[in-house]
């Protein structure tokens, strides 16, 4: 950049930029400069970390919240059948869902749950919602339990999801359960429904469908 060099006295020639700030000031505004970045960068770190620890304890807090309401619709299950309890035990996996009771769920938002795998203890946390639109689920207390037949029809279930009437979904073979609810034969096994009426003819579970928890897993 072109600079206008200036006679001073004695013939002493003085950039133009020598004249407009003393050295030792430009120092000190530089070195304020720098300082305020730092604590401009400090600062957005902490934020960071912050938001980061306040995101990973609301994750876990749901976590737990499902983890709670899927064993207590398990107690509800095993109270309707005892029998289920040792289906639960021995099969490969199992899965089970709530549509109620959840501090961030509103009404007819659908449900959350949990597959778990016995072998490897794994826990997958689980949605479930209407399989199309107009639909409303979690309108009333429902709850749902899968129990599968062998671990591949559980990782399935986890990767793909599932939808009540497709293949794989409900299909004929709707058993009454003696205390209540109702049992539904599909691919992967058999699937319960309870509500809070009891048992239900109808089995509640259409029009249904469960995918992996984004957020949860």
């Amino acid at each position: 950049m072109y600079q206008a060099i200036l006679s001073v006295g004695m013939g002493v020639r003085v950039s133009q930029r020598q004249l407009s700030l003393p050295v030792k000031f430009k120092h000190t505004l530089w070195s304020i400069k720098m300082e305020i970045r730092k604590l401009l960068t400090v600062a957005a770190v902490a934020l960071s970390f912050v938001a980061t620890g306040a995101l990973a304890q609301d994750k876990a807090k749901k976590q737990a919240e499902v983890r709670a309401k899927a064993q207590q619709s398990l107690n509800d299950f095993y109270k309707a059948n005892p029998a289920l309890k040792a289906q639960v035990t021995k099969a490969p996996g199992y899965a089970v869902f709530s549509t109620y009771g959840f501090s961030f769920l509103v009404g007819g938002a659908g449900g959350k749950g949990i597959a778990h795998d016995n072998k490897t203890k794994k826990t997958t946390y689980m949605d479930l919602g209407a399989a199309s639109a107009g639909l409303q689920i979690g309108a009333e207390e429902e709850r749902y339990l899968f129990i599968f037949k062998d671990a591949k029809a559980l990782q399935h279930f986890i990767d793909s999801g599932w939808v009540a009437g497709t293949e794989g979904g409900v299909g004929g073979g709707t058993n009454k359960m003696s205390g209540g609810g109702t049992a539904g034969i599909f691919t992967g096994g058999e699937v319960y429904s309870l509500t809070k009426k009891g048992f239900q003819a109808s089995g509640n579970i259409s029009g249904t469908k469960v995918w992996k928890d984004k957020e949860l897993n």
